[in-house]
């Protein structure tokens, strides 16, 4: 098996539709095995009776898990990645929507970089404009700020708009990574005492713990038509969810306000 690709599904049957349609023709031309789960978190938006139909449709290609309730992003993704046989395995979210050109530029960089362990390409909204999908570890100050200023600083060019080579990254959300097989054996599941957030954060830090890099590649380009679902300023369960995980992250790594220590446990040099 080539490619393994993990898609997380709740009530998101309009992009869902469009990522898959996107997928199934992005992986084509590889003209390799691959393999695609479909995990829904009971969906009641009709987006169980889309997976299906595409499953027909693609019985040699899709495999579907379909819960009762939503088991949170850790626990789903995990049901798909113990069964993965891929050489590369695609982690991608509902409405991102991606091309045989961003999965092979992704995959080579890995192969020519084993040094690296999650390749992930420079981010757009639908509407074009960049997406931040990228940043330092989060420490309680910086993640206030980037809840509060997020669209303010994706509008202002930084370090990630501007690049023109690949660089390492702290992390990455997890709308789009492309992991080598061994850095995920190495790596192993995600954290399941972490629901919905910020489990992106901490599987990229235990990434680092064994030794890889998370690579930005700002040439390589996925549109992302985010959702968004913990940001704004009306509280949700996602909310509560977000702020659970990260002061369980920060008590995990033993960090709270200042990331020196973390960086010198990583070598990681800034």
């Amino acid at each position: 098996m080539y490619i393994s690709v993990v898609i997380l599904s709740y009530n998101s049957i309009t992009p869902l539709e469009r990522c898959l349609l996107h997928l199934i023709e992005a992986l084509k031309p590889l003209e390799m095995a691959n393999e695609i789960f479909v995990v829904d978190n009971g969906s009641t938006d009709g987006s169980v009776e889309l997976i299906e139909s595409f499953q027909h449709k693609n019985e040699h290609l899709i495999s579907t898990i379909l819960f009762n309730e939503n088991k949170g992003t850790t626990y789903s993704r995990n049901a798909a990645l113990r069964q993965v046989k891929g050489e590369y395995i695609l982690i991608i979210d509902s409405d991102a929507y991606v091309t045989s050109q961003a999965i092979t530029s992704l995959i080579n960089y890995l192969k020519h970089n084993p040094e690296t362990g999650i390749a992930v390409p420079r981010l757009f909204y639908r509407n074009g404009n960049f997406q931040m999908s990228c940043d330092k570890f989060p420490t309680l100050i910086h993640k206030i700020k980037r809840f509060l200023f997020l669209k303010k600083f994706e509008k202002i060019t930084n370090y990630l708009q501007s690049a023109k080579a690949p660089i390492s990254v702290d992390y990455a959300i997890s709308a789009c990574w492309m992991i080598s097989q061994k850095a995920f054996m190495d790596t192993g599941l995600f954290d399941e005492n972490i629901f919905y957030s910020p489990e992106d954060v901490d599987y990229c830090i235990r990434v680092w713990e064994q030794g890889y890099k998370i690579t930005y590649l700002p040439d390589v380009e996925v549109v992302h038509d985010a959702q968004e679902l913990s940001r704004g300023f009306r509280l949700s369960m996602f909310h509560l969810h977000h702020l659970k995980g990260l002061v369980y992250l920060m008590r995990k790594h033993k960090y709270f306000w200042g990331l020196d220590n973390l960086y010198q446990r990583l070598n990681r040099i800034r």
